[in-house]
């Protein structure tokens, strides 16, 4: 098995690179998803959110209000804090149980947005950063999330710099360009993580 942390700035094209690697075959563990996950409701992650950010940040169905919450927590650092003290430690369990159930031949792709925030680039034998520009970043937050400017910069800025997160990556994917250079560098790099596995 290899382990391999995929990491990128918001809005950087993370998730494609994700989708081609699993379409080489890759397990992929996508801690967006395991983070939706653990505060859904009925779970002990959902009841230690809204014990500490207040009945507010529920929808009235009693799922969490995801908008509410993002509200609350981006542009305060302690507050951010506090929730990813809540998510995080529930988000490495259950990856941890998926990569368990991963077979020995397994290349496991941790698609980790945070990975250089939190410092687990230690935890794989290969980090990948998928890189694109600021202006890009921002352009695509805009035209695809529908953010504003100010909240596209808001979300970057409560992120690593591209500069921290180039500076763990054994592997770098340009994503500033078309999506056809795109596909050509994740089929080069399928390809040495698939050499890599194989040892």
């Amino acid at each position: 098995m290899l382990t391999v942390g995929l990491t990128g700035g918001i809005g950087a094209g993370k998730s494609e690179v994700s989708r081609r690697l699993a379409e080489h075959g890759a397990v992929i563990i996508d801690s967006d998803l395991i983070a939706r996950e653990v505060v859904e409701p009925g779970t002990r992650g959902l009841a230690e959110v809204v014990a500490a950010f207040g009945e507010g940040v529920l929808r009235p169905d009693g799922s969490l209000d995801r908008p509410a919450l993002g509200a609350i927590v981006f542009g305060d650092a302690d507050k951010l804090a506090v929730l990813n003290g809540i998510v995080h430690p529930l988000v490495r369990q259950r990856s941890a149980e998926l990569q368990a159930a991963a077979g020995p031949e397994a290349v496991v792709v941790n698609d980790v947005p945070l990975l250089v925030e939190n410092g687990l680039q230690g935890l794989y034998e290969v980090v990948v950063v998928v890189d694109a520009s600021d202006e890009t970043r921002v352009r695509r937050l805009v035209g695809i999330r529908g953010m504003t400017e100010d909240e596209a910069r808001a979300r970057m800025a409560a992120q690593a710099t591209r500069e921290q997160r180039l500076a763990v990556a054994d592997y770098v994917i340009d994503n500033d360009g078309p999506l056809d250079a795109l596909d050509r560098q994740v089929d080069s790099l399928w390809h040495e993580l698939s050499l890599r596995a194989a040892r």
